[in-house]
């Protein structure tokens, strides 16, 4: 194993992670808002929200290079008053992948607020917490599972995006060529042995991620009923 292949992997990881990150911060407050809403717009939000799930990657990803384009008024814009070009760059691949891993973030969340007990929040209120206090040690203690189900599942899709990455990003060696693109590329050259070293390291860590959860889960799981 070569210093690409550890910067391709270390560039996948790390698009993964910031990613994950990032959302966890908006799947918490938007997946709370989305569990407790009656609002006539919910169903509006959570269309936007899913999207991913059922479009294409290749389409969501033209629409993402047409916007991000400097040739278009909002890419043109970020250009040449804030000096950002997300076009093939790292920072557009972050903005895409959010984007496109956003249900999965949202979606488990959203899940174990409406789950909860509303009995939790109004005992609380009761005793004099305020609702940010209710949240981080009522509520999401309560929803550890999803919030950790939903961290893995994003980061595990981030980690194997291709369609998204590949329009916005491109190829270019330690700034946007994550796993996927380079599984391709070999594949393309023939180069099945290079190629397998990028599947099997995917593979490998996908599964030793998922089964971390499921026991984590259960040890969870567990714990409550004791």
């Amino acid at each position: 194993m070569d210093e690409v292949f550890f910067q391709t992997m270390g560039l996948t990881f790390k698009l993964a992670l910031i990613t994950t990150i990032i959302l966890l911060f908006i799947g918490i407050p938007l997946g709370y808002f989305l569990s407790q809403t009656k609002s006539k717009f919910k169903p509006i939000i959570e269309a936007f929200v899913s999207m991913p799930l059922v479009l294409p990657p290749s389409v969501l990803g033209f629409y993402l290079l047409l916007a991000f384009s400097p040739q278009n008024s909002f890419g043109k814009f970020l250009e040449s008053n804030f000096d950002i070009r997300l076009v093939f760059s790292f920072e557009g691949l972050v903005i895409a992948s959010i984007i496109f891993s956003m249900p999965f973030m949202v979606h488990p969340i959203q899940s174990g607020f409406s789950a909860l007990s509303k009995s939790l929040k109004e005992a609380s209120f009761t005793l004099g917490k305020s609702f940010f206090q209710t949240l981080f040690y009522v509520m999401l203690p309560n929803i550890k599972s999803s919030l950790l189900t939903a961290s893995v599942i994003t980061f595990a899709h981030t980690v194997g995006e291709f369609g998204v990455v590949l329009m916005i990003g491109g190829n270019i060696q330690g700034e946007t060529k994550v796993a996927s693109i380079a599984i391709y590329d070999e594949v393309e050259s023939l180069n099945y042995a290079l190629a397998n070293q990028y599947a099997f390291t995917l593979f490998i860590v996908s599964f030793l991620i998922l089964f971390l959860v499921y026991g984590i889960n259960k040890s969870m799981i567990k714990s409550e009923l004791r």
